[in-house]
């Protein structure tokens, strides 16, 4: 009887589908000719995407955890005691974990387990799993999550990061040790053992030696100054699920704001904005921002040239044909509100993506917009929107030829031949990466061939995720770095394995240098690069204004088993990067998505944001603010470029910084952007220049016609705004911030 109604519900479920599907058509048509669809802008598509989560509260979209709750339950109550019924409460339970019931998860778990020993005497492993992890995050939640500090969940666990109540991973604990008397090889049940011996400060002196991993409260030989998160007494609460972050100045007064979306279409978009005393104010409902549901990930431009920085929100991410939700593009009316105008301005599309990027591809002095999009099932093709400069863009991807079709995790664009047109670097989740050499314009419209092989860039032939273009050495040339990834099932043992030094097959962070000829070289192993990491949202930025940039990596996947630490990475200056995770405290092993690296407290030094939280309800988190202690007394100096016959973002522009240090001349090369594919910095550039006691010149190479502007003689420490055209600059005086620890270790109950 089991199987039928199984059958059954199958069927049920595939006829709702459907008539949801017509639903969704009749909402679509009613709402697009009510009168308060036209009379309010906003109101469109925040109609449409209503409509669109009504019909994904079925059973085959992965992440509808109370539909599959239901699912469980209507084969459980129509099953016999045995095997088949036990197998879908044990369902039911880790269904419930997503939805964050991990006490009802562990009750529902262990009755199944133990009716299952009864009938076969045995114990089942994979069982065993879905219990271990239901203890591990019902202690997160009572711990981590409730009571969040600055230091919850950040590894090496310590001081206040210490679990006070206990049960959560003792009981893990326990199982742990039982899967690895039954197989000593599960690196992943070793890895979580040893996490979980942390959280109750046990680590390492009392995780049994066979099991022990070492060394994981140590770095890898060069250490800094540790960051804290600050962001709860700044004014940054709640909590999220998986989501972008975009840091800029969005109401013009020089100071910087923070944006956060959450990919959920429960979830709605933040809006902080900075009081200039210390605070974070969310002003999310005034700025009609929090009008706003689902967008895994965000990226800025001022679009019209009007001097405001607009939003454009990307959904639909991972979900296949549930992802069938609409793009935003969020006009800064420069009156601190949004106004969506993502049909007006012709943007309008419904493909499941997350990688955009802003850049002036014609050349014409206006923002362009590449999307790529993610096919799996079906065919999406990525999208090039020119700006036809009075507010609309017109689609001209076929007619670019880049209208590819791939599952496209991360898209980032940059003049990588230095031949003054944008060039694009194409990362994937079907092993395929693509680097789209921009050839000129045919009838203004930019032309693209396939330069991968090429470039020598075609055996990268694994799922990579996050990537962009960056000059790590400094050089004058764009380098690539693209990170592996791992979607389905847990990357725990993977991580054990790399702690062990134990060689495994999963995909690696890779660094590609430009040999400065079309081509590039793989140098992931000798910058100390080929680690296993699993980066989602990520970011760089220079940590310690050496002149040579970092990196931070948000890291996991939708598994609650894939817990691993958010990394960060130092560029040493000699073309190596050292790990200083651990030193620098960032480490979160919540998932990392969104991330920006800016100087948040203006004091000279780049702090860091990340959105944290997974895919499901139950692993929503706080998000993080890491400010920088200030790593020594290297100077800076920070420009804001504005265009006038170049896009007004300025984006694109290359800046090259020179002076000398220690008696020896160099330079520092950066190109202004947003920077990684998941998450977006400010478009201000914040250069470190070491010890340096003058700036001898500072060459401005605008991205329209490749003017060069050169500024001589310039004092360090400052932050000064330079416009197209103009023979000199202009100082801006900011004020320092003190975003106070005060209370930092208040509990945070949501």
């Amino acid at each position: 009887m089991s199987k039928v109604h199984n059958k059954v519900a199958q069927s049920v479920n595939v006829l709702i589908m459907k008539i949801k599907q017509i639903t969704l058509l009749f909402i679509v048509l009613i709402v697009m000719q009510s009168c308060d669809y036209f009379s309010n802008p906003n109101n469109k598509i925040v109609k449409i995407l209503e409509a669109r989560k009504k019909m994904y509260d079925v059973k085959d979209n992965a992440f509808a955890s109370k539909t599959e709750v239901a699912y469980y339950d209507s084969i459980i109550n129509n099953s016999d005691e045995g095997f088949f019924k036990l197998t879908n409460e044990l369902n039911k339970g880790n269904a419930l974990l997503k939805l964050g019931k991990e006490a009802e998860s562990v009750a529902i778990i262990e009755s199944a387990i133990d009716r299952m020993k009864k009938i076969d005497g045995k114990d089942n492993p994979k069982s065993l799993h879905f219990l271990a992890i239901a203890y591990m995050r019902l202690g997160e939640k009572q711990n981590c999550v409730n009571y969040h500090n600055p230091e919850s969940c950040i590894m090496p666990i310590q001081k206040n990061g210490i679990h006070t109540i206990r049960q959560g991973s003792q009981k893990a604990i326990e199982i742990y040790k039982k899967l690895l008397a039954i197989n000593p090889d599960d690196y992943e049940s070793r890895w979580l053992l040893n996490v979980a011996y942390m959280t109750l400060g046990g680590y390492p002196s009392e995780v049994p030696k066979q099991w022990l991993i070492p060394n994981l409260n140590k770095d890898s030989g060069y250490s800094i100054k540790p960051f804290l998160d600050v962001a709860v007494n700044a004014g940054i609460k709640g909590r999220n699920m998986s989501g972008g972050v975009i840091v800029d100045d969005f109401n013009n007064d020089n100071y910087l704001d923070i944006v956060t979306s959450d990919w959920s279409l429960d979830g709605v978009m933040h809006y902080y904005q900075n009081d200039k005393k210390g605070k974070y104010l969310d002003y999310s409902k005034n700025s009609n921002l929090g009008l706003f549901k689902g967008g895994l990930s965000m990226i800025q431009a001022d679009y019209d040239n009007d001097g405001d920085i607009d939003i454009f929100v990307l959904r639909g991410a991972w979900m296949r044909k549930y992802g069938r939700q609409p793009n935003s593009l969020l006009r800064n009316n420069g009156d601190g509100t949004f106004t969506d105008v993502t049909i007006k301005s012709g943007l309008y599309s419904e493909f499941p993506t997350q990688a955009g990027t802003w850049n002036d591809f014609n050349n014409d002095g206006y923002l362009d917009l590449f999307i790529g999009n993610e096919s799996s099932d079906e065919s999406y093709p990525s999208e090039l929107y020119l700006n036809n400069q009075d507010g609309t863009f017109t689609n001209v991807a076929q007619a670019a030829k880049c209208d590819v079709i791939a599952y496209i995790k991360g898209a980032t664009a940059a003049d990588y031949d230095n031949d003054g047109d944008i060039d694009l670097f194409l990362s994937g989740m079907n092993k395929r990466k693509i680097l789209l050499k921009n050839n000129g314009l045919k009838n203004g419209i930019p032309q693209f061939t396939d330069a991968t092989d090429q470039a020598g860039l075609a055996g990268i032939n694994v799922m990579t995720f996050p990537t962009w273009f960056w000059d790590y050495d400094n050089d004058g040339w764009q380098d690539i770095f693209v990170c592996g990834y791992q979607y389905n099932g847990s990357i725990a043992g993977e991580i054990a394995m790399e702690a062990l030094n134990i060689p495994n097959e999963s995909s690696k962070m890779y660094l590609y240098h430009n040999n400065h000829d079309g081509t590039f070289s793989d140098v992931s192993k000798i910058s100390g690069l080929s680690k296993t990491v699993f980066a989602m949202g990520s970011n760089f930025g220079d940590i310690d204004n050496d002149g040579f940039l970092d990196m931070y990596l948000g890291t996991g996947n939708p598994d609650y088993k894939s817990l691993s630490p958010n990394r960060l990475f130092r560029n040493m200056g000699n073309g190596k990067f050292a790990d200083v995770t651990v030193s620098g405290r960032v480490g979160n092993l919540q998932k990392g998505h969104g991330v920006a690296i800016n100087d948040l407290d203006n004091d000279g030094d780049n702090d860091i944001f990340i959105e944290v939280g997974g895919a499901y309800l139950g692993d929503s988190f706080s998000n993080s603010l890491y400010m920088n202690p200030g790593q020594n007394n290297n100077r800076w100096i920070k420009l804001q470029l504005e265009g006038t016959e170049s896009n007004r973002s300025a984006i694109g522009t290359k800046v090259k910084v020179t002076f000398k240090e220690n008696g020896v001349s160099r330079s520092v090369h950066r190109v202004l952007n947003s920077g990684g594919s998941f998450g977006a910095s400010a478009l201000r550039m914040e250069i470190g220049i070491g010890q340096a006691t003058i700036i001898d010149q500072i060459e401005i190479t605008w991205p329209k016609n490749q003017k060069k502007k050169v500024f001589k003689n310039i004092k360090p420490n400052q932050y000064i705004k330079i416009i197209e055209g103009e023979d000199t600059f202009s100082k801006i005086d900011l004020k320092r911030t003190s975003f106070s620890t005060a209370g930092a270790h208040s509990p945070l109950c949501i």
